[in-house]
């Protein structure tokens, strides 16, 4: 007797639960699933070396740190994951001397320009007539040459809005008379 009801029991249950699985169904009660890009192009990461160019200010002090921003822009074909600088200083005999990190937290889009800033603790034995180093990285990899440039160019566009398309004509001066 003990048996058959521990039977029965077991069984209401399967059954009981059999039920409620099929009448919370997410196809029954819920609207149809629509994809989240909507046709959007996905371009992955860069995995490996990247390429960048980069524009550096002169550093400056805020108290006990030191503030160098960096503008970066992504010279490569694909996005760049979460770039990062590091810096280095030296002392006067050229030995390292630990600096700081700085990133751009997310993606670096091709072409795209950021700044980066780095804080870096002062210290006393910094050589200041000796540039800092900077290391590149990024989350999947290494940017092993980046280019230092003076500034961004911009495709000409601020040079095409500078001047004027057609310049109007202006009298010149008669050349001076030869003495003879």
């Amino acid at each position: 007797m003990y048996r058959a009801l521990v039977g029965a029991t077991l069984a209401a249950a399967v059954v009981g639960v059999t039920v409620l699985a099929q009448s919370n169904s997410p196809a029954s009660t819920s609207a149809p699933l629509t994809p989240i890009l909507g046709g959007m192009k996905l371009t992955p990461p860069i995995k490996g070396d990247a390429s960048m160019d980069f524009v550096s200010a002169p550093t400056k002090r805020d108290g006990t740190t030191l503030v160098t921003k960096i503008q970066v822009k992504n010279t490569s074909r694909a996005p760049i994951a979460r770039p990062k600088i590091s810096i280095t200083w030296y002392d006067k005999n050229g030995n390292n001397i630990p600096g700081g990190d700085g990133f751009v937290n997310g993606l670096l889009q091709p072409d795209e320009v950021q700044t980066i800033e780095v804080r870096s603790p002062v210290d006393a034995k910094i050589d200041d007539k000796r540039s800092p180093m900077f290391q590149f990285t990024h989350a999947n990899g290494g940017v092993p040459k980046p280019h230092r440039v003076t500034k961004f160019d911009d495709g000409g566009a601020a040079d095409a809005a500078k001047e004027p398309a057609a310049k109007k004509a202006t009298a010149s001066k008669p050349a001076p008379k030869k003495k003879g």
